[in-house]
This record gives C-alpha cells, structure tokens and sequence, in this order.
C-alpha cells in the first residue's frame, strides 16, 4: 500500500520540521494520535522512539513509531516497530520560495493477512486521515 500527498505550510522548513518532531506537538497536526508517550530520553533524533494511541474510524492501536532518518529542516523517516501494520512515513520539506515550506509525504507499508483482501478500503482510510496532517 502507498499513500503520497503534497501540501504548503505558511513557515520555514526549520520551524515545521521542529514542530513535527515535538511529540507533544504530534497529536496536533496528526489528528488521528489520540494521545503520544516518548520512549527515548532527551530531544528527537535518529532512533527516537514515540508511543502512539492511534484511531482512524471506529478502529483503535498503539503502536511504537522509530524516527529512522532525522535530517533538521530536510527530512524525517518514520518506522513502525511495533504495530498492527508496518508503515514507513517520509516527508520531505523544502523552502518555497516565499519564506513557506513544500512538503512531499510518501507512506508505504504491507498490509497482509484479510486486511489485504481490504486493503483498497484501508488505503482509502488511510489517504483521508493523512489529509489532515
């Protein structure tokens, strides 16, 4: 399954990519994390881990997010390592031009088992829910 979306934020990279990696920031442009636990100590980077209380639908999971590339202002990798389905997230951020940033998001991940017999349905999901981020 993959998901991929473009979107503009009206301020540079730097402060989006430092906003999107302050876990008490994430259920705030994420409205699908019910609520977002740290596991690693100290600030983010490569190899921080985040708990997540997750919901799309009527559907509910915690899952354990690694922060596997971490480039301040460029680049964030996300991996799921604990969770009901393994996603990478990739968002990309470059300047606009006009003191905005671009930002591309790619998501991939396998869905396996009956969920692949569903898996037009969950991308569907999914692409809603990554919308509103």
């Amino acid at each position: 399954m993959r998901v991929e979306q473009d979107f503009t934020v009206g301020r540079p990279p730097d402060e989006v990519f430092a906003y999107m990696t302050d876990p008490a920031n994430l259920a705030a442009w994420q409205p699908s994390k019910l609520s977002v636990e740290p596991l690693s100590d100290g600030p983010p980077r490569k190899g921080y881990r985040v708990k997540e209380r997750t919901k799309v639908g009527p559907r509910r999971w915690d899952q354990v997010v690694e922060f596997t590339e971490f480039e301040p202002g460029r680049a964030l990798t996300t991996h799921i390592v604990e969770g009901s389905m393994p996603v990478d997230g990739r968002w990309t951020l470059e300047d606009d031009g006009a003191g905005g940033t671009r930002a591309h998001f790619v998501a991939e991940g396998r869905v396996s088992g009956p969920m692949r017999l569903l898996e037009p349905l969950v991308r569907l999901s999914v692409n809603r829910s990554f919308r509103h981020y």
